[in-house]
């Protein structure tokens, strides 16, 4: 037996620390654990609930727009607000170009070098690297010129004795399997990506005032006024802003992302073998249509065990089905308490003991769902999507597949395939397309919106005199995310924030299940204990965001850093 650690894991935002024992070549016991604490919910508590998104919004500094977003929906639901239709619009516009450049982001730059032998492009022919581009899509970019161009850059990186933000990789391992033209291909789009995820991030800025860290939202609405002259509202000329930057956005998204998954995945297929952990799935619905929070553009629902036919919907901001049915557990965590509790009832007192295998040894909490354990992303949003019927998510599964058996020449590639570390990619890239329309079907809404006369944004909220409840969700890009308030006075008494990466990174439960990342690892392969390769890929394919999960303190009361402004 092999002990191997990985700590931290890189290419993630956070400090997470992989445990695995290897036997014979294969894991067969995994730890997944989140190294600093989170303590914004004691920051939290007695202070007014319509600022919270702006603390809440400092978890991470990749997922902003979703807790601002998320929080202020908690509180709304405390309220039984309605909420103006132009503001859930504005507000769907911003959370689903995040999500669009966060999936492309975590393709191309933090797991595609998993796959990718960056080295191995040097020996790639450029034609025949363009040449399979271009029987594969119709991306502009996909010529001779640009495939030559990115190998002289990187001879130049190489030839300078380093491979600037490809250095570090475990080029040459066993476990890589792609042709060399292959790997050029995804170098050149690697580069291109880059450019393109700033226009989502560009939409996002234009409305929200900046990015990261919006500051257009508020409780009972959005900031952004309406108005056609004024250069400081949102006015036509900013509207068309931002449809040029989806006009932009969309041909890669189209023609090159669900295009290269697929076509590298099929490389690939032994991987649909592993890391299919646990197979219970939960998604909740967004991008609402009403000011009421009860008509959504995408569903939301849980599966059980992997059977789509098993699917349960999840349908209002008021779902008594969702808000009854989650649950954490600290028995394995860094916290007081080993009793499952209700986020309306959670708490977060620290309580360190040391790393200790069958103690506690994260500070992550460990969620469950009606006492199961549950994967949230892309994976569970597609897998309960088509569950639902959603035709827009069978629409580009379909096309994803079809990629994957023309290149394989496999023509057997089951539904089942998704529960699988290579899975998770396809189906990131699935849902990437599905929010491309989004993105341009809510923009379109809210100018007939403005067209119809209503510019009306903002409903003013009021706090009643004792004690009100309130949860808040959000399909976010790593999945189903909620916010839980609990206000007295018009003050916050309790404050839980149960993130993508609690479901999936939590240790084990109350119940010792373990959970999604330690149930992925079982039985993955492992060439190499010196270069555990196969361990990052099937992490880095839940795209963890550990900083959502917890928080940094200092034990000692020593400063950590000083920041100067200049």
């Amino acid at each position: 037996m092999t002990r191997i650690t990985v700590d931290p894991i890189t290419r993630i935002e956070g400090h997470l620390r992989i445990d695995v024992e290897v036997n014979d070549g294969k894991v067969t016991k995994s730890w997944s654990s989140g190294q600093m604490w989170r303590g914004i919910e004691q920051i939290l508590v007695g202070r007014d609930p319509r600022e919270a998104w702006t603390y809440t919004q400092r978890f991470c500094g990749v997922c902003t727009t979703v807790h601002a977003i998320t929080s202020v929906r908690a509180v709304e639901n405390a309220l039984q607000m309605e909420v103006p239709v132009n503001a859930q619009l504005v507000r769907n516009i911003i959370q689903t170009a995040h999500a669009i450049q966060d999936h492309i982001v975590h393709f191309y730059h933090l797991s595609a070098v998993d796959w990718v032998d960056v080295v191995s492009a040097l020996s790639a022919d450029p034609k025949e690297a363009s040449k399979l581009a271009e029987s594969l899509s119709d991306w502009s970019l996909n010529g001779v010129h640009e495939m030559k161009a990115v190998q002289d850059r990187l001879k130049t990186f190489v030839g300078s004795g380093q491979l600037g933000p490809f250095a570090s990789g475990y080029w040459g391992h066993p476990a890589m399997k792609l042709p060399p033209e292959v790997n050029l291909l995804a170098v050149a789009h690697y580069l291109q990506a880059l450019d393109v995820q700033n226009y989502a991030n560009k939409i996002v800025a234009v409305l929200g005032g900046k990015s990261p860290h919006i500051q257009n939202v508020a409780v009972g609405g959005v900031s952004n006024s309406i108005g056609h002259d004024a250069p400081s509202v949102l006015n036509i000329e900013r509207l068309m802003l931002i449809k040029g930057f989806i006009d932009k956005l969309e041909p890669f998204v189209k023609s090159a992302y669900i295009t290269d998954v697929p076509a590298i995945g099929a490389f690939y297929l032994d991987w649909t073998g592993y890391g299919g952990g646990v197979t219970n799935y939960l998604s909740v619905p967004d991008c609402p249509q009403d000011s009421k929070g009860t008509k959504f553009d995408l569903v939301g629902g849980y599966v059980d065990n992997g059977d789509l036919a098993s699917y349960k919907p999840i349908t209002t901001f008021n779902d008594k089905y969702f808000r009854d049915g989650v649950a954490e557990s600290a028995k394995h965590s860094w916290y007081e308490g080993d009793k499952a509790l209700h986020p309306f009832k959670g708490e977060t007192e620290p309580q360190y003991t040391d790393f200790q295998d069958d103690g506690q040894y994260s500070w992550v909490k460990a969620p469950t769902f009606y006492g199961k354990r549950c994967e949230v992303g892309p994976l569970a949003n597609v897998l309960v999507s088509v569950a639902a019927g959603d035709k827009r998510y069978k629409k580009y599964l379909d096309q994803a597949v079809g990629t994957i058996k023309a290149v394989s020449q496999n023509p057997d590639i089951p539904l089942s395939a998704l529960n699988s570390t290579i899975g998770r990619h396809a189906a990131r890239a699935v849902r990437c397309a599905v929010m491309i329309d989004t993105l341009r079907d809510q923009w379109q809404k809210l100018v007939d919106n403005i067209g119809t006369g209503d510019t009306d944004t903002f409903n003013r909220p009021e706090f009643p005199k004792g004690t009100i409840e309130g949860v808040g969700f959000h399909e976010a890009p790593r999945g189903t995310l909620s916010h839980w308030v609990v206000i007295e006075d018009g003050k916050i008494k309790n404050y839980q924030a149960v993130v993508p990466s609690t479901w999936n990174a939590g240790p084990r439960d109350a119940d010792d299940q373990i959970g999604p990342y330690e149930a992925s690892l079982m039985d993955n392969p492992v060439a190499d204990p010196e270069k555990p390769l196969e361990v990052l890929r099937t992490v880095h394919s839940f795209d963890p965001c550990i900083a959502c999960a917890i928080h940094m303190v200092d034990t000692e009361e020593q400063e950590i850093v000083r920041v100067k402004a200049l």
